[in-house]
């Protein structure tokens, strides 16, 4: 399942991706870690120097490779230079498994040893001298999401994504691609207004979202996220003196986190397993469809001088098959990608 983890700067969602990371890894769960963030700071949050973190290689930097590896045989692409950033896969398409080796891995990512197993990272990579003034990071970050098309996961499978700041995920069609996405939210004003944002944004599209309260200091500060964010609030989490340590590169074995920490994070897996349970693989397809062709008709024809509709397999769809592939199958003919599909909920705990 994909996960996403979002806030405004500053809230602490690398610090709780990590922490989610972390848990999963603990519970000998496959994990592909990205970091998607135009500060670069998971690897840093998993262990590593910083020396070994400015290390990782850019997935930013490998799109050649990527693309050509991805679209394999498809007859509809007719070139790694045709693909863009939110090109479907199709019949002939090659695409990734969370638990398996392939060239993109071995090119653009990373094991990190962590307690109780590893997990693979990725990175998107910095921004460049020659970057400045001239490019944005979108640009850098449609190769995740190019990933992300390409990737079919199982249960008990992870892709836990560690977010643009703030509502930049909009700039593109990524915000779909996640079966949960945690908005780590302090408990200001500040706080809960990139909440209100994310909600109304992501409102058409059925993004199942559920709130993480962080830095939260008592009931005062319960009740306030409580009375902005309503029953989006999943749990709430406070001061962690593990968490200090970590940030202080000392950290200790991870089966000393505390104890409202590791119930807050058993929360979230909670979650987000029963959000994947809801998975509509037709209207997960047909949402990366709706996004390509939008991009298409905006920028993508003119930067390729090629009608891009053209890469769409209308017989299509990515799922979970036998074996761990996947199939094709006809869309319904009424099919709605932009259809609201149903959020698991439920009441959020006490503060840690």
């Amino acid at each position: 399942m994909k996960i996403a983890f979002v806030g405004k700067g500053g809230s602490g969602k690398t610090t709780l991706s990590s922490l989610f990371i972390r848990h999963l890894a603990a519970a000998g769960a496959p994990v592909v870690a990205v970091d998607a963030d135009i500060n670069q700071h998971l690897g840093v949050a998993l262990g590593l120097d910083e020396a070994q973190a400015a290390a990782l290689p850019a997935l930013g930097a490998h799109l050649p490779l990527l693309k050509e590896y991805l679209r394999g045989s498809n007859p509809r692409i007719a070139s790694a230079d045709a693909m863009i950033k939110t090109t479907p896969p199709g019949a002939g398409s090659r695409l990734l498994r969370v638990p398996e080796d392939n060239p993109v891995y071995t090119a653009c990512a990373r094991e990190v040893p962590l307690d109780g197993g590893a997990v693979r990272l990725m990175a998107t990579g910095p921004f460049t001298e020659s970057d400045l003034g001239v490019a944005c990071y979108h640009s850098k970050v449609g190769a995740v999401e190019l990933c992300l098309n390409h990737l079919v996961d199982g249960p008990g499978e992870y892709v836990v994504v560690d977010m643009t700041a703030g509502s930049d995920s909009f700039a593109s069609g990524m915000f779909t691609r996640f079966d949960m996405t945690f908005l780590v939210a302090e408990p200001t004003r500040k706080g809960v207004s990139v909440y209100r944002q994310y909600k109304e944004y992501a409102r058409d599209f059925g993004v199942a979202l559920r709130v993480v309260g962080n830095k939260v200091q008592g009931e005062d500060d319960l009740a306030f996220l409580r009375d902005e964010v309503g029953e989006d609030l999943l749990v709430a989490v406070g001061h962690s003196d593990w968490v200090r340590a970590m940030e202080k590169g000392r950290p200790a074995p991870f089966a000393l986190l505390e104890e409202g920490s590791r119930r807050a994070l058993g929360a979230l897996r909670e979650a987000a397993d029963a959000s994947y349970a809801l998975r509509d693989w037709e209207r997960y397809t047909a949402q990366m469809v709706h996004f390509h062709l939008r991009n298409a008709e905006s920028w993508g024809n003119a930067r390729t001088g090629i009608d891009l509709a053209a890469q769409v397999d209308p017989g299509f769809v990515l799922r979970e098959g036998s074996g761990g592939g996947p199939a094709a199958a006809e869309l319904p003919a009424a099919a709605d990608p932009l259809s609201p599909a149903p959020i698991p909920l439920r009441q959020a705990p006490q503060p840690a």
